[in-house]
């Protein structure tokens, strides 16, 4: 079986979320981490890419939505 390239996809979709507006909502961590799921795998690169895509948001940031999203992943796959 072929290595999953969605963590690619996942980066590249972070890079222009963060980009529109400079940070990152619980709706676009919500489809990145979509991204990761769709296989029914969350492998080492997806796991890789998703702390990476979270040490960027800023504790200011952080507001009700982004706190479920962000305990959500935590929860699925033990960030």
């Amino acid at each position: 079986m072929a290595e999953s390239r969605d963590y690619l996809e996942m980066t590249f979709r972070s890079i222009n979320c963060f980009s529109n507006d400079g940070k990152l909502d619980a709706s676009e961590l919500g489809a990145i981490f979509d991204i990761a799921k769709r296989d029914g795998v969350v492998d080492q690169n997806e796991i890789r890419v998703l702390r990476n895509i979270i040490s960027k948001v800023k504790p200011h940031e952080i507001d009700a939505a982004m706190l479920e999203k962000l305990n959500e992943i935590k929860n699925e796959i033990g960030l």
